[in-house]
């Protein structure tokens, strides 16, 4: 991910013709690590997203409206008491770093201005937001504390006096192209003791070594150039006015694989390109849809994880479940001795701790273990309770193992769903479900606050010949559309013995196999065979699908089912 000085230029230069003298309205923090502001500017309201997440640390606009925390964390409530109000006076970049700076003007308690800032250090894991009192230069707080423990050479709390980040022993990249563009001097002059010199070739790797701020794919770029100080300092130009080409590099699956400021030949040739107007949209989209950095992924991983622990307990138990069932199904030898030792009391000798009788059932000689405690007849009692016990374990094992097996079908279904969730609202939706069944804890919130409870919104999708089909999200939702938002002549699909979601069709005429195809697609796709081909689907009439007492969210049995065969799709 190329998010280096270059980007920030970029972002800087954006930020600050669309915020500068803009209002923040109000501050979020929808995560422990990223921040959501509100500004109201000249040209309409505008939210700037910053995050600090070390895989995806960055600043920039976005369109996407961010779910909130039902409670607001600490840093939040900091901000919104000092900077909410506050009029944005200037934004820059700090030098050639992936520093941006939002200077700011706000009422203290007594009426009287003062003046702040906020710093946004985007630096991988070392990325942090801090908000600073320029009148005494001490940072009032920031998004994640370095004590002393952390770090010997810098440390940000509360108190301390803000210090930027120690200079890397490089040249500038800003240095670096303006010595390409000084009057009298070559492009590709030297930069400063001897470390690139006119015509002379560098590789990536070396030309990152030597110039501060640019990423490694930008640096391969320059190195692809007969004068790279040249092409570095035409790219900043180029951002510098505001003629850049933000480009995001897309893989044959539409995974992001890279994004810069201006295109980069390495990536032209062998990747799909998207091209965007501004550098926010730019990386809004590759955040969005890279998946290692995706916010639903990313939130969807510590349930997921939850999940398969449960599930992997399940199994292990229904795995011994069913050695238990097998042992007790294998007790007949139990009943056996218990009879043949009744009929030969008279040839057990006290005592013994085994005796050979003749099987009257095969004429075969068979050896009965006894307890040499006990007499022949208590022995014949004792295995005739261990085979009473047995056939009752039958009966109780069968009875576990089918509920072991509902709860991991139920588990199975969640996990299916929790995998192909691409929205924040599912992901917030199926982990309230898991609350409540009690496979996770509920999240404590603050006294005074509540959780906002979700209405059911089913995907909604219209065929061809107007038909409708609606898809629930998660195992509650699936609930809410077969019995309660379903209708007569409605019709229920779902994969058949696969995890997936319940698919109602509502047909806007008589029903015709292409509308039956087309909405077992849709049934398909919201599945765990989402990535198959020829998946089974069953549809029947929603008057034959019934829900069991005491079942699981989602868990239904019905009759009369006819079952397609699809790849999994979504309509045009």
């Amino acid at each position: 991910m190329a998010y280096d000085g270059i980007v920030t230029m970029a972002v800087a230069r954006q930020l600050a013709e669309r915020l500068t003298t803009g209002k923040i309205d109000k501050v979020y923090q929808p995560e422990a690590d990223e921040l959501v502001f509100n500004i109201h500017t000249r040209q309409g309201n505008v939210k700037l997203y910053a995050s600090v997440d070390p895989a995806a640390a960055r600043v920039h606009l976005i369109e996407e409206s961010l779910p909130n925390p039902p409670a607001p964390l600490s840093f939040c409530m900091l901000l919104r008491k000092h900077i909410q109000g506050a009029r944005i006076i200037e934004v820059c970049q700090k030098g050639s770093e992936r520093i941006l700076e939002i200077s700011l003007e706000t009422l203290n308690e007594l009426g009287f201005t003062v003046s702040k800032k906020l710093i946004f250090e985007i630096m991988g894991k070392h990325s942090n937001i801090v908000l600073v009192d320029l009148g005494s230069g001490r940072i009032i707080d920031c998004i994640k504390h370095v004590s002393i423990d952390v770090s010997r050479v810098r440390q940000l709390l509360p108190g301390l006096t803000y210090q930027y980040p120690p200079a890397q022993d490089k040249t500038p990249f800003k240095e670096a192209a303006q010595s390409t563009a000084s009057a009298g001097q070559p492009a590709d002059s030297k930069l400063s003791d001897g470390q690139l010199s006119a015509g002379q070739h560098a590789d990536g790797k070396s030309l990152q070594r030597t110039i501060a701020g640019i990423s490694a794919a930008f640096a391969e770029e320059m190195a692809a150039h007969s004068k790279p100080l040249l092409f570095l300092q035409e790219t900043v130009s180029a951002v510098q006015s505001g003629q850049i080409a933000p480009v995001v590099y897309c893989d044959e699956k539409k995974a992001p694989r890279e994004f810069y400021v201006v295109p980069l030949a390495e990536y032209e040739d062998v990747c799909e390109a998207v091209r965007f107007e501004t550098i926010s949209s730019c990386l809004e989209y590759y955040y969005a849809h890279k998946q290692s950095t995706n916010r639903a992924r990313q939130k969807a991983s510590d349930l997921i994880r939850a999940v398969s622990a449960q599930l992997e307990k399940l199994a292990l138990k229904q795995q011994r479940l069913g050695e238990d069932l097998l042992k007790a199904e294998n007790s007949e030898d139990l009943r056996l001795f218990g009879e043949l030792l009744t009929a030969n009391i008279h040839a057990v000798t006290p005592g013994a701790s085994q005796v050979t009788v003749t099987n009257y059932y095969d004429g075969t000689p068979l050896t009965i273990p006894l307890d040499p405690r006990f007499s022949a007849a208590k022995n014949a009692q004792l295995y005739f309770k261990r085979y009473g016990k047995a056939k009752t374990a039958v009966k109780e094992k069968q009875l576990q193992l089918e509920a072991n097996g509902q709860e991991i079908a139920y588990l199975e279904s969640v996990l299916s769903y929790l995998e192909n969730a691409g929205e924040l609202a599912d992901i917030e939706a199926l982990r309230r479900e898991l609350e409540e069944t009690g496979y996770i804890r509920k999240r404590k919130l603050p006294g005074g606050f509540r959780e906002k409870k979700a209405s059911p919104a089913p995907y909604r999708y219209t065929l061809k010949d107007g038909s409708l089909v609606m898809v629930g999200r998660n195992n509650k939702e699936n609930d809410f559309l077969t019995f309660k938002l379903s209708a007569a002549g409605d019709i229920w699909l779902h994969t058949k013995d696969i995890p997936g979601s319940h698919v109602l069709l509502r047909p806007a005429a008589e029903i015709s196999e292409e509308t039956i195809y087309a909405a077992a697609a849709i049934a398909a796709y919201y599945s765990k065979a989402r990535s198959s081909e020829n998946v089974p689907v069953d549809y029947v009439p929603i008057r034959l699908v019934k829900k069991p007492a005491g079942a699981r969210p989602g868990m239904v049995i019905f009759t009369g089912n006819r079952t397609v065969w699809v790849s999994p799709r979504l309509p045009e």
